[in-house]
C-alpha cells in the first residue's frame, strides 16, 4: 500500500500546506491537513517504520524532547486546557509512525472530546482551516518552538 507520509516527507505530495514547524535528526513536526482544528500537529518519523518497537533509543530520545517542547508552546495559549497525544498509524496510507499532538481548548464541545476529536480531521477542504491560516500558524509556532 502507498505510504502518504513518505510521499509527503519526500516533497512529492505534501500533506500540509504549511511549512514544517521543526525538523530534527529523526522527526518532523507538521500541521495536519485537512482539519477544522487549528494547531493540530503531527510528529512524523523521517524514515518509514510502522511500530514503536522499531524505533531506536536515539529516536525515542528526540521524540520525548519534541513532545516536551510542543507542550510548553501550546500551554502559552490561554485557551489550551490540555494537550492530546495519539498514535495509531493504521489508516489506509498512514501506517507510517506519526503522533498526533493536539491542543484541547477549554471550550471544546463535548462531541469532540477524547478520541472523538478525530471528527475534526474528517472534513472537506472547504470546511478545513484555510491554507494561508495554517501557513501563518506554522511560522508563528516555529518561532516559539525554537525558543523553548
Amino acid at each position: 500500500m502507498e505510504c502518504l507520509s513518505c510521499r509527503s516527507l519526500s516533497g512529492e505530495k505534501r500533506i500540509s500546506p504549511g511549512p514544517f514547524i521543526h525538523e530534527g535528526a529523526y522527526w518532523l513536526v507538521d500541521h495536519a491537513y485537512p482539519t477544522s482544528h487549528l494547531g493540530w500537529l503531527v510528529i512524523v518519523l523521517k524514515r518509514h517504520a510502522e511500530a514503536l518497537h522499531e524505533l531506536s533509543r536515539a529516536e525515542f530520545a528526540e521524540l520525548a524532547e519534541i513532545q516536551y517542547k510542543l507542550a510548553q508552546v501550546m500551554r502559552q495559549d490561554t485557551r489550551v486546557e490540555k494537550e492530546y497525544m495519539m498514535l495509531f498509524a493504521e489508516a489506509p496510507g498512514f501506517s507510517h509512525i506519526h503522533i498526533h499532538f493536539v491542543p484541547k481548548p477549554g471550550d471544546l464541545p463535548a462531541r469532540f472530546k477524547g478520541p472523538a476529536i478525530f471528527k475534526m480531521m474528517k472534513v472537506t477542504e472547504a470546511r478545513a482551516v484555510p491554507p494561508d491560516t495554517i501557513r501563518a500558524f506554522c511560522e508563528e509556532f516555529r518561532a516559539k518552538f525554537e525558543l523553548v
